[in-house]
């Protein structure tokens, strides 16, 4: 069996634990919650039900049940696609997440790939803006965005450029039209850490010995920063990437609160509010879901992006450090490059046939 392979295995397993450890803990959580949804939800003198209406009402939300026996009751149902039936609204929980998901997934989608392309443009103004003070001025600015909270600064998006501006409608807009100010709410504060590693990975590469090499070579600015910085710049800002998903669905639900968005988010809202312990408990298990899932491809995608990872068999938790901590390797250079990887100890620079202008290969510099 291939290390790839057995590595895979490990993280599926990894993942079937994670997901069984979150929905463990959030379904005791719940339970030793102070409060009662059912009650609060039927004891209500304005619905005029009776104490054994009520009681009927609690015995079929198995609320009266030992802790032990609710927890299996919940697990099995989840294991067979059950989530049970919402307090509020009596609707299956299934049916409330099918109706909210897309909403919910299209913004996750588009706020991310905002962020993504933010953290790129400020990365490169940051690295290789002119006049310097301007780019010092953008580099600090990732700094501040990380420590902005999102429903302050949906409020001031939505003050500037709607009531302000007037650039986007928020009173009835179109479908295209109603993401855009929830998508720069949530990208703008996603894109901040990326941008901070993505600097700070640009910074540290472009110091690297076969980044001189290939300049001093003749290859031009641009061509070094998309066939060398960036592709080894890369590697670190994945590890955050997938970790920056648990701030996404947080975001989403602050977002869609804020733009009063019919998503996960505002369901999320509602359920905490009233107490609805079986929606809740549900949204945990997708968003867990989600998470593992997200850096489960990250993971994947390492030994991808650097093939070194892939042939020494590095891949996992130790690779995950080294890339986190680390770019001083290339993973993809010019043949010329390659004469620097004495700089790197034992781990050689993996070779392209593509050269930059005036490169030549490591073999025939040698010769």
């Amino acid at each position: 069996m291939s290390p790839t392979f057995r590595y895979i295995l490990s993280r599926l397993g990894q993942a079937v634990l994670v997901l069984f450890l979150a929905f463990t803990l959030a379904a005791l959580l719940l339970m030793i919650l102070p409060g009662d949804g059912v009650l609060a939800r039927f004891a209500n003198p304005a619905l005029g039900l009776s104490a054994d209406q009520v009681a009927d009402i609690r015995d079929s939300y198995g609320a009266d049940a030992p802790w032990f026996i609710q927890y299996w009751q919940s697990l099995v149902g989840f294991l067979q696609g059950d989530f049970g039936y919402s307090v509020n609204s009596g609707a299956a929980v299934s049916t409330l997440i099918a109706a909210a998901l897309p909403s919910t997934a299209v913004l996750a989608l588009c706020g991310f790939v905002a962020a993504i392309v933010l953290a790129v443009i400020v990365t490169v103004l940051a690295s290789y803006g002119k006049p310097p003070w301007l780019a010092n001025v953008i580099d600090s600015a990732p700094a501040l965005f990380v420590s902005v909270p999102v429903f302050w600064l949906g409020i001031v998006i939505i003050q500037v450029l709607s009531f302000q501006l007037g650039w986007v409608n928020v009173v009835d807009p179109g479908a295209v039209e109603a993401l855009i100010l929830p998508t720069l709410t949530l990208a703008i504060p996603l894109s901040a850490p990326l941008a901070q590693v993505l600097i700070r990975a640009v910074a540290d590469v472009r110091t690297e010995s076969f980044v001189h090499v290939s300049r001093a070579k003749g290859a031009s600015e641009g061509w070094l920063l998309v066939n060398a910085v960036i592709r080894n710049a890369t590697l670190p800002a994945l590890t955050i990437a997938g970790l920056l998903f648990g701030e996404l669905v947080a975001g989403a639900v602050v977002t869609e609160t804020v733009f009063g968005r019919n998503g996960l988010g505002s369901l999320t809202a509602q359920a905490v509010a009233n107490r609805d312990n079986p929606v809740l408990l549900a949204i945990v298990v997708i968003a867990t879901i989600g998470f593992v899932l997200v850096n489960l491809i990250v993971d994947l995608l390492y030994p991808l992006i650097d093939p070194r990872l892939r042939h020494r068999g590095r891949v996992g938790k130790s690779a995950r450090k080294h890339l986190a901590t680390s770019t001083a390797a290339p993973a993809g250079t010019s043949g010329a490059v390659g004469a620097s990887s004495s700089a790197h100890g034992s781990v050689a620079p993996r070779t392209s046939t593509t050269q930059g202008p005036g490169t030549q290969s490591a073999e025939e510099s040698s010769s």
